[in-house]
């Protein structure tokens, strides 16, 4: 069982900012791979502190939604899994999904708000005088949510409860493949119930998913790789990670990145100071440095995702990870 909650101490060093060969900021955080057994293949900081997992737990809310029988399209099961952009592309999919179950934009509980990419923003600004709920990035996975309560005639109005009968199933499901009970438990950003798991209990469940075992697991994973860009956006890390490697990549608020390989390897990063420029990057670092996957597929997506440090027009320096 996990020990405690976050604190410093439980951090190292795992990416620099280089500018000139000189070292600007460092990020502190923990890192776990671990194979679908829970088996420990690589640690960092300490693994066993609890974190607010944030949206890394979508995979298995989408997994506890697929197991009501609602019977969804790949692109449904995508979207339940998203932190999407919010483009039109995706706001105009979330549209047809709640269409699909009789519903519109108003039994979404989620905030009203804006793309999460630029352009998408400015793309809904030239459209719109304000936000709406179909853009904020958890849209999906609240469609998601109601189309279970649809399904097995759950109340549509108190699908966040934390007493709500889905709610209750996404809790056994995260203990079920974390194998560990939550520490702790609150409210994630878009409204749902969010539960706290260690760095290590979080990259085991990954794992589990990622290994498709089941013929749940294989169905999701099917769906998320055929859809890559529903749970992200053209061109985004999850998107990018997703098509190049396959398995299961999923970003948390806050500084926290998941990824499972589809031979059930799977890396958990917490950025101990929210940031989430360094998270995908040491996240690839790690899994190469396990095997799990190459070190070319590492620098080469690493080297798309990466933001250089800029002079002017000029390059001159970089993130560093330290593994």
């Amino acid at each position: 069982m996990p020990g405690h909650s976050l604190s410093g101490p439980d951090g190292v060093i795992v990416a620099e900012l280089i500018r000139d060969d000189v070292v600007e900021s460092l990020h502190h955080g923990i890192v776990a791979v671990v194979d679908n057994t829970g088996k420990s293949l690589l640690e960092r900081g300490n693994p066993s502190a609890v974190v607010y997992p944030r949206s890394t737990l979508k995979p298995l809310q989408a997994l506890t939604v697929m197991a009501t029988g609602v019977d969804l399209s790949p692109v449904e099961i995508a979207l339940t899994t998203a932190s999407h952009c919010g483009s039109l592309q995706h706001r105009d999919a979330v549209s047809a999904f709640l269409s699909h179950y009789g519903l519109d934009e108003s039994a979404l509980q989620c905030p009203v708000d804006w793309p999460l990419g630029l352009s998408q923003r400015a793309e809904m600004a030239a459209r719109s005088n304000g936000g709406n709920r179909l853009a904020m990035n958890c849209s999906g996975k609240h469609a998601g949510f109601l189309a279970a309560c649809v399904h097995q005639g759950w109340d549509l109005d108190t699908y966040l409860e934390p007493t709500h009968p889905l709610q209750q199933a996404i809790l056994a499901t995260i203990s079920e493949y974390a194998g560990e009970t939550p520490a702790f438990s609150s409210y994630d950003g878009c409204g749902a119930p969010l539960h706290g798991l260690s760095v290590s209990g979080l990259a085991t469940a990954i794992a589990r998913v990622a290994s498709g075992t089941k013929d749940i697991e294989r169905r999701y994973l099917d769906a998320v790789s055929e859809n890559a860009w529903a749970l992200d956006g053209e061109g985004r890390d999850n998107t990018l990670t997703i098509e190049k490697i396959g398995g299961i990549a999923k970003i948390g608020a806050e500084g926290l990145v998941v990824i499972g390989t589809p031979d059930g390897v799977a890396v958990a990063v917490k950025i101990l100071d929210g940031s989430m420029r360094a998270t995908s990057l040491v996240a690839l670092a790690a899994l190469a440095s396990v095997g799990a996957i190459s070190q070319q597929i590492a620098q080469d997506l690493s080297t798309t995702m990466a933001t250089p440090v800029m002079a002017g027009n000029r390059i001159i320096g970089a993130l560093r990870v330290r593994l």
